[in-house]
């Protein structure tokens, strides 16, 4: 396999149901101490929010949603080395899981992270519906993450998330059930700009390595601004300690 730092990597994940693309990855980042909170919601709830073009994804007719809140480290273009203040920050992403063509993706609702150069760039070169705001992100002694979000910009709805969570087992397996396979192992994320213009950004990395969690969350505004609210069950909790990623430049959807 080629180096995924100086080259196109292959096929990194068996579970792609279709190649890379064969042009170059354009950005590289690292995940860190990521939390996948889920809820089941009604699919006609969710489809509304959408834009033309792409479907809502269903498993067994179910809709979820998911709130992920994690660090990246290591952000840089293919050509570039890491720049300082530019390549690290916490980010908390509200997202659900579409399918346009044939190619079952991410939905970002809602991105917020405190880099406003990051944030700016995402806006313009990919049509992530990024939010500035103040986050907090530490680790205790005894594993807990304690992460603190309230969004700043007046001109979106506020939005406050403020958790602790951490993974139940010390080790992580590679998510194998039918549910946390189809949650997570999504190797692509749609977007739309402002005429309503689909395009789709393909992803790549190893197999998830994953955790059951554990979540204390106090506070969780993050969905009011959609009109949407999160039932009041438990959600479904897992948690990943690290993961190398790639992306590559968008493509539009026809």
């Amino acid at each position: 396999m080629e180096s995924m730092h100086d080259s196109v990597p292959t096929i990194i994940s068996p579970g792609r149901a279709w190649p890379i693309p064969r042009r170059p990855w354009s950005v590289r980042m690292i995940w860190h101490d990521l939390l996948f909170a889920h809820w089941p919601l009604l699919p006609e709830a969710l489809q509304p929010l959408l834009p033309p073009g792409l479907k809502l994804d269903t498993l067994d007719g179910q809709a979820w949603l998911g709130i992920v809140p994690f660090r990246m480290t290591g952000i840089r273009h293919r050509w570039l080395p890491p720049v300082p203040g530019l390549s690290a920050f916490p980010e908390l992403n509200v997202r659900t899981y579409v399918t346009a063509n044939g190619k079952p993706g991410v939905w970002f609702f809602t991105l917020d992270a405190t880099n406003r150069p990051a944030i700016a760039g995402a806006r313009k070169l990919f049509h992530l519906q990024y939010r500035h705001a103040r986050i907090t992100c530490t680790t205790s002694a005894d594993g807990w993450i304690d992460y603190t979000s309230r969004r700043r910009e007046r001109s979106f709805p506020p939005a406050e998330f403020v958790a602790r969570y951490r993974p139940r087992e010390s080790q992580q397996i590679i998510a194998t059930d039918l549910l946390t396979n189809w949650l997570t192992a999504r190797y692509c994320l749609y977007s739309a700009d402002r005429q309503g213009q689909v395009w789709r950004g393909e992803i790549d990395h190893a197999p998830w390595q994953l955790a059951a969690a554990e979540a204390e969350i106090e506070t969780n505004s993050l969905v009011t601004g959609l009109g949407l609210e999160l039932p009041p069950t438990e959600p479904l909790l897992h948690f990943s300690r690290r993961l190398d990623a790639v992306a590559w430049t968008l493509d539009r959807v026809g």
